[in-house]
């Protein structure tokens, strides 16, 4: 912007304004810098995703090892933690008075397939609980 009462500055010749060295590159470098700026953005939310993810799945666990544990048969465990998951996959063990379960599958973000991002929790009840 130039200040009201002052006459632009003419280049050699005197007929055109010269134009300032810097002119345009802020326009350049945010074009360079946006894409960056996404990506991290992009990679925030998915990690977000992710942990969310990973609370539904130390839920699912729980509800499962539960479910184990007052006798009911592994199909109806499963169900419950899907239900509470999604798909998932259920593995289950016994360590001496408890009932552990595992529920892992893969992470929901973009490219968690192709990555191999996996999603795992862990939960034990004590056997005969209610």
């Amino acid at each position: 912007m130039r200040e009201p009462g002052r006459r632009p500055t003419r280049g050699a010749g005197g007929s055109e304004p010269r134009a300032h060295p810097d002119a345009g590159s802020v326009t350049a470098e945010l074009v360079v810098a946006m894409p960056a700026v996404l990506l991290v953005v992009a990679l925030c939310l998915g990690m977000l995703q992710v942990a969310a993810q990973q609370v539904r799945y130390t839920d699912a666990a729980a509800v499962a090892a539960r479910s184990l544990a007052r006798g009911e048969a592994g199909a109806v465990a499963s169900a419950r933690a899907q239900a509470v998951a999604g798909p998932s996959a259920l593995a289950s063990e016994e360590r001496g008075d408890f009932v552990c379960a595992t529920v892992s599958g893969n992470a929901a973000v973009v490219l968690g397939d192709a990555l191999g991002v996996v999603v795992s929790a862990a939960s034990c009840a004590l056997r005969g609980g209610l």
